[in-house]
């Protein structure tokens, strides 16, 4: 059987299904776009099958098959990867400093961390979390070598990896009733959120007004505070739960929100690059918290 899965080709493919295309994957792999499109029709010939709709001008769209091997590829390219770090003859050592959120600290990246611990014992890592302000002056101050933060979407930088999206919702307890003629209790996570800032800032729209009853650094407070119909907060879908009400419509529609791996320098170190690698094969996913929406709204 003359067929096979090259491993290079598996990886170019999620490259591709993680960036949204082909340039960003090439960007990103250090190879010619030319070279990506290779991988990707070679593994085409191999299967005897389309992985991708190709119309011009538009980002490339997978097709079943497309979708069914990026679950393979996963698997694939993670058991290779595996491999590599457990038998090969170069252990790698080393120390990274990590800086992330909280909500990041207890979420299913925590099972990479414990991942990467296990396959590279000679790396020490030690994480400090904070709010994503806090994080990014860690990150420019070089006290951190690589952050998980949020920023709005449309704040990406080149050299982000990005591991998902969420949106930002504002909510309330079912049984608080507002009246939007006096002053909205707020519930504000303190100055090193950028939630916060956005949310003063639109205090500028005719009509809404935003009385601060709650600051706290903990989104485990304001969510307990969201819950005794203490306010309105402004939450990420990753916290909106069951008991809570979406009031989108009646203030200014929150943007997007990305979580993204941002290295500290572009020549990152080998501990850091394996460990980026590790954290985004499992962080990226889009719409955090969204199959729970539906029920949520008033």
């Amino acid at each position: 059987m003359s067929e096979r899965l090259e491993i290079d080709g598996l990886r170019a493919l999620l490259e591709v299904s993680r960036r949204g295309g082909v340039t960003r994957a090439a960007d990103h792999l250090g190879i010619s776009q030319s070279a990506v499109s290779h991988k990707l029709r070679r593994m085409e010939q191999s299967l005897d099958c389309d992985l991708l709709t190709r119309r011009g001008g538009g980002a490339p769209r997978f097709t079943d098959a497309g979708r069914r091997l990026i679950d393979y590829a996963r698997r694939m390219v993670a058991l290779h990867d595996e491999a590599l770090a457990d038998l090969g003859k170069k252990p790698l050592t080393g120390a990274i400093r990590l800086g992330l959120t909280e909500d990041i600290a207890i979420s299913d990246i925590s099972q990479a961390m414990g991942r990467f611990t296990r396959l590279y014992p000679g790396v020490r890592v030690t994480m400090r979390t904070g709010q994503s302000l806090k994080v990014r002056e860690w990150l420019k101050a070089g006290e951190i070598d690589l952050a998980i933060i949020q920023v709005f979407a449309h704040e990406v930088a080149a050299d982000d990896v990005t591991l998902f999206d969420d949106s930002l919702h504002w909510v309330k307890a079912r049984d608080l009733a507002l009246d939007l003629a006096a002053p909205v209790p707020f519930l504000s996570f303190d100055s090193d959120c950028f939630y916060r800032q956005w949310a003063l800032e639109s205090e500028r729209v005719p009509g809404v007004r935003f009385e601060k009853v709650l600051e706290c650094p903990s989104a485990a407070g304001i969510c307990a505070a969201v819950r005794a119909g203490l306010g309105v907060a402004l939450l990420n879908g990753m916290h909106v739960t069951g008991e809570m009400e979406i009031v989108d419509d009646l203030f200014p529609p929150p943007p997007q929100i990305t979580y993204v791996l941002r290295p500290a320098q572009r020549q990152k170190s080998a501990p850091v690059s394996a460990l980026l690698r590790e954290i985004a094969r499992d962080g990226h996913r889009t719409g955090a918290g969204g199959a729970v929406m539906a029920g949520m709204r008033g």
